[in-house]
């Protein structure tokens, strides 16, 4: 590869709204390594918002990484690339409108 970035079927650039800070993100990894001109990217996402979808990315070409090469590891955990962002949507609660929305407490 040429570290080509494409995102479902569109450049990466333009499926990021030309948001440099998620290329970069993206990017990363690769450049930890030194492998920025060597790895095209190629990627299909779907659900959440941007920055999830460029952190998801991030983390797959990360954990790719260390499949191709186990010393990669060593290089990208301090920098917390192979960790998965736990948070998800806390489900709702029956008697309120959201997870902690209630409606307005009347004391009369």
């Amino acid at each position: 590869g040429n570290g080509k970035v494409i995102i479902n079927k569109f450049s990466g650039e333009k499926y990021l709204q030309y948001n440099t800070n998620y290329l970069n993100a993206i990017l990363e990894p690769l450049e930890k390594l030194n492998l920025k001109d060597q790895f095209d990217i190629i990627a299909i996402v779907k659900g959440g918002g941007l920055t999830g979808q460029t952190d998801a990315i991030k983390l797959g070409v990360s954990r790719l990484l260390c499949k191709m090469e186990s010393s990669n590891r060593l290089v990208l955990k301090p920098f917390g690339f192979l960790t998965r962002d736990s948070r998800i949507k806390e489900r709702k609660k029956y008697g309120l409108r959201k997870a902690r929305k209630a409606s307005q407490y009347s004391k009369r």
